[in-house]
Order: C-alpha cells, then sequence, then structure tokens
C-alpha cells in the first residue's frame, strides 16, 4: 500500500508543459517562483506520503453516524486534519487578504493530486472547501467575507455545496427548499439536501454550508435559485461560535466507495428554520454556484487522473514482485516476475500513458484558468477563459472514465489477489467509480461540450486547439518521430471531422449530435492527450543533450509517448465512425424494447 508522490513527472507537467515560470509573472503571482514550488511540492509529498497514505485503507472502514445527528470522522482522520491545517495546506489557493497564500490555481491542484491519490476520501474535505471559497469571496458581502473567509482559508472551518435533493437529482430546476426573510438581513432555510460531501463530520469547529433555496416569490425554475450561507454553529460579528443552528445530518449513505468521507443526507428546518445568509443577489445562486463549479469539476479531473496514479504504482509493484509462469519464448522453465510478460506490460503502459496524458491535459487547463483570471490583457484573458471553458468537460469527463479502466486494469494485473479486499486494489477500484458521476456525470459533460462549448461558439476554440495540435504534429514529424506524428495527424483529421458533424447538426437535430457526444468528448480528450504527449516527446529530447539531464526519466518520456500514439490515438477512428454515422442506431429502437 506504498504511495511514492510522481515529483519528477508533476514537475515536468508543471514546468515544460503547463509554463509555470510564465505564470509565476501574472500580475499578484509574482511571489511565486519554480524554487517555491520545488518546496511545497517536497513537503506535500512528504505529508501525502507519511501521514494521508497509510490511513487510506483504514479510513475505508468509513466514518460513523450517530443518533444525536453528528459523524464521527474515520479513524486518524482527525488527527491528519489538524496536522493539514497547522502545516498550512488549505489556504494555498485561497485569497491571500483573508489568511490564504493566494499561489495560483497550477501550484494549489499539483499539490491537491498528491492528496487525492495518497487518500482520495479525505482530500474530499478540502477540495469542497476551497470551491467554498471561492464562491463565497466572488460573490458574497464584504461583511460575510469577513466574517467566514479567515477561518475557512485556514481550515479551523470547512465548506460543503448543498445543491441537489431526492427528486431532484442533476435538474437543479426541481429545487424545492425554501428561503424566507426574517426581517433582520437573515433568512430561514428548510428543506432536505441529499449526497453532501462531508456534509457533517468532527474534524473542524465549524462547517459552513452552501444551500441553494427558493424565495416565496421566485420565478420558477433555474431562474429562482438563491445561495445562502448556512453555518452549522451560528457566528457572531466578532467571528466567534454561537448556538448550533437548526441544521442536522440524519442519515449518511452506504456506499460502494470513499467509505472515509461521509456522503450526508442534511435536514434544514426540523426545528423551525435555519438561519441562513443571502450570497450575492436573489435569484442568481445557480450562475453563483458555478464559480465553485469550474473549479470543482477540474478538482474531480484530478481525483480521477490520481487514483489511477495510485492504482498504476500498486500494479507496477505487484507486476515486479509475482513471480508466475515462464518468459514468453523462453526455453527456462522457471518463473518470472510477470512485468516480464508482453500483456502485463501492455496493461502498465496502458496505465502509464493515459495518466501522463491526463495530468498534462489537466495542468494545462489549470494553467488557463490561472491565466484567465489575471492576464493584464483583456483579450487574452478572454481568450484563455474560452480555453478553460472548453477543456473542463474534457478533463473531468476523460480523466473520470478512464479512471475506471484504469483502476480495473490494476486490478486484472493482480488477478484473484486483487479481486480480494486485503490486497488494497479493490478500494482504488471502488473509489474511482465515484469520479465519472461527481459534478455532473459524463453524460452531462458531453453535452455541456457539445452544446455551450462547441456549438454556441461555432467552434472557434475547438478548431483553434485542432491547429495547435497540428502545429505539434509537424514538429514530430521533423524530429523524426514518424509514427506519432502519423497517428497525431489521423486523430485530428478524425476530431475535426466530428467538430463540423457537430456544427451542421445541433441545431436542426440535437438528438443525433447528443447521441455521439459522450464518444465525443472521449476522442477529444485522447486527441488533446496525444498533443500533450507529442509536446512532452520534443522537450524530452531537446533537454537529453544537457548535463544533468535524467538521462532515464527523459527516454522514458520518449518511450511512454510513442506508445500513446501507437496505442491510444488509434482510437479516435472508431469513435469518430460512432458519432458521424451512429446517431440514428442509438435514437431509433422504440421505449417498449428496451
Amino acid at each position: 500500500m506504498i504511495y511514492k508522490a510522481p515529483s519528477k513527472d508533476i514537475r515536468f507537467a508543471l514546468n515544460e508543459l503547463a509554463e509555470l515560470p510564465a505564470i509565476c509573472t501574472l500580475p499578484g503571482y509574482e511571489d511565486c517562483s519554480v524554487e517555491l514550488t520545488d518546496a511545497i511540492l517536497e513537503e506535500g509529498a512528504k505529508f501525502a506520503e507519511n501521514v494521508l497514505a497509510p490511513i487510506n485503507q483504514q479510513g475505508d472502514k468509513g466514518a460513523k453516524w450517530s443518533p444525536d445527528f453528528t459523524v464521527t470522522a474515520a479513524e486518524g482522520f482527525k488527527e491528519a486534519w489538524q496536522q493539514y491545517v497547522e502545516a498550512g495546506w488549505v489556504g494555498l489557493r485561497a485569497p491571500a487578504e483573508f489568511g490564504g497564500q493566494g499561489l495560483p490555481a497550477l501550484v494549489a491542484l499539483a499539490a491537491e493530486e498528491m492528496w487525492c491519490s495518497a487518500n482520495l476520501a479525505f482530500s474530499l474535505a478540502p477540495m469542497l472547501t476551497l470551491g467554498a471559497i471561492e464562491a463565497i469571496n466572488h460573490h458574497a458581502s464584504d461583511e460575510l467575507k469577513n466574517i467566514y473567509l479567515p477561518r475557512m482559508s485556514t481550515g479551523e472551518w470547512t465548506g460543503t455545496m448543498n445543491l441537489t435533493e431526492p427528486q431532484a437529482g442533476s435538474d437543479l430546476a426541481q429545487v424545492r427548499s425554501r428561503a424566507i426573510p426574517v426581517g433582520d438581513g437573515s433568512y430561514k432555510i428548510s428543506g432536505q439536501k441529499i449526497f453532501i460531501t462531508w456534509g457533517e463530520h468532527d474534524m473542524a469547529d465549524n462547517i459552513v454550508h452552501l444551500v441553494l433555496a427558493r424565495l416565496p416569490d421566485a420565478p420558477a425554475g433555474v431562474k429562482g435559485i438563491s445561495l445562502f450561507i448556512v453555518p452549522k454553529f451560528l457566528v457572531h460579528a466578532d467571528g466567534s461560535l454561537g448556538a448550533r443552528n437548526d441544521v442536522r445530518c440524519v442519515s449518511i449513505e452506504h456506499k460502494l466507495g470513499i467509505h472515509g468521507s461521509p456522503t450526508a443526507v442534511m435536514s434544514f428546518g426540523d426545528d423551525g428554520g435555519a438561519i441562513g445568509y443571502l450570497v450575492g443577489e436573489a435569484n442568481k445562486g445557480l450562475a453563483y454556484m458555478f464559480t465553485m463549479m469550474n473549479h470543482a469539476r477540474l478538482g474531480v479531473g484530478i481525483e480521477g487522473m490520481a487514483v489511477s496514479e495510485r492504482a498504476y504504482q500498486k500494479a507496477v509493484e505487484y507486476a515486479r514482485d509475482r513471480v508466475q509462469s515462464r518468459a514468453v519464448g523462453s526455453p527456462d522453465p522457471a518463473g518470472v516476475a510477470i512485468i516480464r510478460h508482453p500483456d502485463v506490460r501492455r496493461m502498465l503502459m496502458t496505465m502509464k500513458a493515459q495518466i501522463e496524458a491526463q495530468r498534462a491535459l489537466a495542468f494545462y487547463a489549470a494553467a488557463a484558468l490561472d491565466r484567465a483570471a489575471r492576464d493584464p490583457v483583456a483579450s487574452e484573458a478572454a481568450r484563455s477563459q474560452e480555453l478553460v471553458n472548453f477543456l473542463i468537460p474534457i478533463v473531468k469527463g476523460w480523466n473520470t472514465e478512464q479512471a475506471n479502466e484504469i483502476t480495473s486494469l490494476a486490478m486484472q494485473i493482480h488477478g484473484g489477489m486483487g479481486y480480494i479486499e486485503e490486497t488494497g486494489v479493490a478500494q482504488y477500484c471502488r473509489d474511482a467509480r465515484i469520479t465519472a458521476i461527481y459534478e455532473g456525470t459524463t453524460g452531462i459533460q458531453a453535452l455541456d461540450l457539445i452544446g455551450r462549448k462547441t456549438a454556441a461558439e461555432d467552434g472557434v476554440t475547438a478548431r483553434w486547439l485542432l491547429e495547435e495540435v497540428k502545429v505539434t504534429a509537424g514538429k514530430l514529424a521533423a524530429a523524426g518521430y514518424a509514427s506519432l506524428a502519423a497517428n497525431l495527424e489521423a486523430a485530428v483529421k478524425d476530431a475535426e471531422r466530428c467538430v463540423s458533424f457537430i456544427l451542421e447538426t445541433f441545431g436542426s437535430r440535437p438528438q443525433l449530435a447528443a447521441a455521439g457526444s459522450v464518444p465525443f468528448l472521449k476522442l477529444m480528450g485522447i486527441v488533446l492527450g496525444g498533443w500533450m504527449m507529442g509536446r512532452a516527446a520534443l522537450i524530452a529530447r531537446a533537454q537529453q543533450g544537457d548535463e544533468d539531464a535524467d538521462a532515464e526519466f527523459l527516454a522514458a518520456k520518449i518511450v511512454t509517448a510513442r506508445f500513446y500514439g501507437e496505442h491510444l490515438l488509434p482510437q479516435t477512428a472508431g469513435l469518430a465512425a460512432a458519432i458521424v454515422h451512429g446517431g440514428d442506431s442509438v435514437l431509433e429502437l422504440d421505449e417498449a424494447l428496451f
């Protein structure tokens, strides 16, 4: 169950592919540097490896709910949280004016990858807290910011997102929770919310719930949703805690995985009304919640990649130690470590190549997020925001869908031993499964990608990205990487054909375009992942002549990029065929015949 932070690859992706040195020159990030980031990642790796990873398996035994509506965190989690808070990890990208460190999202997400790999269930508490900080900082009044953000930025208090309800699911237009004005600027909140990650626990002194609810005169649908701060304990003006609010965790869910993260059913107002405070303007709650949604969806993409990394490391460890069967083609009857068997190597390379591509693409998206927030040239900031908008559903959807495949491959490498819980790899399969559902399922991400992010802007960002991929393919061809260049060029053509198909059909036959939306999301993930791997190969080759270069690391980068090109990029042909020609068969069968 050993976890070792992949520090070399994280630094390579940060510095070379996401261009951290350039991000550190943006206004407000001048105090950040490559050297500072290296120090942060070094300490973060120690915390992930020595504090979070050792309690991951015991966390799988779960948190405990009590009839007094309290939840006790899994063994070791409260102590780990206190160490996490004392080390200042919560505040990496929290605003500096409220006690955070105000670092780029790119740097913070690199550290968050390590938390997610080491202990996915634990990592969800700070991720949701940071999302709540983001929403409050962007939209709440100065009074509310001054009360809540200083203690949330340090981790003394945690935060949650309370969106969905039993009858609503992902359709937030169906939200029924109510908010009644009291007259003193506060509101009485009533209703029930489900699937609230870390909605109740004993790790922090207070929990700040962000709750979607409707005012009495609110219009129907999503245009009538407002956002409220509803703390577990009421807070005085000086920040000290007051009485317990009318907020209860009435149960926690019995889940397939991430047992260390309590998923709460929250009830507001059972004794007259929970006191809440309006964030920003009335009826704009859904727009405000999407401020934290972009960060959250990028964070979930990191989660999928990170748990894949943990499973990959476990599979490599097992493949090196497990001796079984003689080597293929060898006359020697002696058994060999299974890492010498070609199919095991194929599975390991499939895992490794996808993880490296996903890490690079996620970090590239995080860098675009930083540029959108801080670039002093308005047109460049706007372009970066468009890039973020396009990449977020791909990073979230592709990384998490492939996490299911990658963790499954890790179990396959273990054989029957992987199916036994004591081995540990089964936990990664179970934990990974939720990531493709969190913050909107893959189908929701895919509809967003073809609609708001492709058709609505006439494919401008999609085509701009594909032109960038073509440039890299040309450089690969010139550098002698013939197979990678050819496969990348073919994949780009498949993607261009699919973009054109979506633009042609989305307006007139939206269901036809939607039928291929998830394959399109996967196709774009594969193509853009191939772009990142191609860039990595070119950079690695350029660095091979450096005197202090890590020759083995750079050689592995080039081989892994070639594998990606020869084994993963060709998948785009089949996906493109399904997208362009397969929509009718998705829709044709009568509902009664299913």
